[in-house]
């Protein structure tokens, strides 16, 4: 509800706007947007680069991916912040491409006879997997309970374990079976080192980029090396669109759906604890009815996603502290930022310029971008009370799973093992999320009773 102001004449009381329904002036609006995009831009273009890199595409169609993910991370942030009808939480949550999502999705390619057929079971598998989500927002308030700190703190922590080996095989020039030459060492290296200093040294709006302004003064860095290759710049076009299934039509394969639809609840989870975040911090409650209109939206961003070649959207939790920061907590702040990537996938030849980052560079700031998703899941155990017994059995065993994959891709290769569950298996997101919550099922929610003991026969 607005505030009540006295008009001070003997007037009827005046309704003032709260801060979150307030439309600021256009340059406001604009500089605002741009900090936003800013904040995330690197977050939103990070999965498909991770993913096109992994399935082996032309650097000319990594471009259509990132192009595509910011159309369609724009198109989510709109649905979230100006909404309709039931959908959309209306306030200033920017809505982007998931990097939980990126773990089962690599499973997933790499349960394929050729990995560039991946796509399309992919598209499948997160529509199926949005629609799930769509259908289940209004009672998911409800199943939250099963997703508590030791689940959620958890499942974090592996997201960002499991992405840590994307960013060293950039650095070994995406070949993880060899060394990583000097070159690429020294460029990943300079650029963290850059990153770290940047993040130490800069305050505001310009600490907030610093992960952006790392991989910028990297890429020169490579480019003086001769290291950078523009073959993407040189082939896009100015204006584009993103053709709706352009890597085919999508395949609905039931292992790959069920491994989506996994994560699909992990990051609604996330969106949930997100969403109340955000309404303490623009003092606005965040209540059962705003939180499953903010679950639409997330999930029918998902779910039309692919149809733009885009993956799935949650909100992201870097733009909270930017509202935080900045007091600026007017949700068309942020859907100017939505219209913003909108724009931007609309046009190759700018989505065409991360393409040119070379991977080592990106493996240099990847160190800092997947550690500090890690760091962020840590940070949720903390509040899990580890020092209960149960809890730490519960994270401790539920790690040690999700973590198999990680170390070792070979592990279930056994033939005897069904492929539908082999896909869950080698996301060690999924492994490690459902053994999270089966335990804490077992441990906090089923009462086990004793049977008694037969009483001894009378003397």
């Amino acid at each position: 509800m607005g505030a009540v102001r006295a008009t001070g004449s003997g007037q009827p009381p005046v309704h003032a706007v709260h801060p979150v329904d307030h439309v600021p002036g256009l340059g406001r609006l604009l500089a605002g947007g741009f900090q936003h995009v800013a904040a995330s831009y690197a977050g939103v273009v990070a999965p498909p680069l991770v993913l096109g890199a992994h399935l082996g595409l032309s650097p000319v169609e990594i471009t259509f991916l990132v192009g595509a993910s910011l159309f369609t991370s724009g198109i989510a942030t709109l649905l979230q912040t100006i909404g309709f009808w039931k959908v959309g939480a209306r306030m200033p949550f920017v809505n982007g491409v998931s990097f939980a999502g990126v773990a089962p999705m690599l499973a997933i390619a790499d349960a394929q006879a050729d990995r560039r057929d991946a796509l399309p079971v992919i598209y499948g598998a997160v529509i199926a997997a949005g629609v799930l989500g769509f259908l289940l927002a209004p009672s998911f308030c409800r199943l939250v309970r099963f997703f508590p700190p030791v689940v959620s703190g958890t499942v974090i922590t592996l997201i960002g374990i499991t992405l840590l080996p994307v960013s060293f095989g950039w650095i070994q020039g995406g070949h993880p079976d060899r060394p990583a030459s000097l070159t690429n060492l020294g460029l990943a290296g300079a650029t963290l080192l850059i990153v770290l200093v940047l993040r130490r040294t800069l305050t505001g709006f310009l600490r907030q980029i610093a992960i952006l302004l790392g991989l910028i003064a990297g890429t020169l860095v490579a480019a003086a090396a001769g290291a950078v290759d523009t073959t993407a710049l040189r082939h896009a076009a100015i204006v584009g669109f993103p053709a709706p299934f352009h890597f085919g039509e999508p395949r609905f394969e039931v292992a790959a759906i069920v491994s989506m639809c996994v994560l699909m609840l992990v990051c609604m989870t996330e969106s949930t604890a997100d969403m109340l975040a955000l309404g303490a911090v623009v003092e606005r409650e965040a209540d059962e009815k705003v939180i499953a209109a903010g679950l639409r939206a997330d999930t029918l961003g998902s779910a039309l996603g692919p149809f733009f070649n885009g993956f799935t959207n949650s909100a992201f939790a870097q733009n909270i502290g930017l509202v935080a920061l900045t007091r600026v907590r007017s949700r068309y702040t942020v859907a100017a930022c939505g219209l913003m990537f909108v724009l931007l996938g609309l046009s190759p030849v700018f989505a065409s310029l991360i393409a040119v980052v070379p991977q080592p560079v990106l493996g240099g700031a990847g160190i800092v971008l997947f550690g500090t998703v890690a760091a962020s899941g840590i940070n949720v155990l903390r509040t899990a009370g580890l020092d209960h017994g149960d809890n730490l059995l519960i994270a401790a065993v539920s790690l040690g799973i999700g973590l198999v994959p990680v170390v070792s891709r070979t592990f279930y290769d056994n033939p005897a093992i069904p492929e539908t569950l082999k896909i869950i298996l080698d996301s060690g997101v999924s492994a490690g999320c459902l053994t999270a919550v089966l335990l804490n099922l077992a441990f906090h929610h089923v009462r086990w009773r004793r049977r008694p003991r037969p009483s001894p026969p009378a003397p």
